[in-house]
């Protein structure tokens, strides 16, 4: 599978209650549960939107799992490599 960042604008975002958040997770489980082919990994909010990382056969599963939970779906992009620290120790 492939792994996404998802781009959620949700002005407010960073403001909303830990029960707010746990209704928006319960909701995109309940998608998922429904679906096949696609994996929410963890999501970062911030102060206006939330980054949701995904792994997923393809991004129309991404799309259709947003429209599904009535989530903002400002912008998908496709992960094509991952860096850390442990990357700089690899090449030395």
């Amino acid at each position: 599978m492939n792994q996404y960042v998802i781009q959620r604008d949700l002005p407010g975002a960073g403001n909303l209650s830990a029960e707010q958040l746990a209704d928006i997770s319960t909701r995109s489980v309940e998608v998922l549960q429904e679906m096949s082919g696609i994996e929410w990994v963890h999501s970062y909010v911030t102060t206006d939107r939330i980054y949701c990382v995904y792994f997923a056969e393809d991004e129309a599963l991404v799309l259709e799992h947003a429209r599904r939970g009535g989530f903002p779906c400002t912008q998908v992009a496709l992960v094509s490599s991952i860096i850390s620290p442990a990357t700089a120790r690899q090449v030395a």
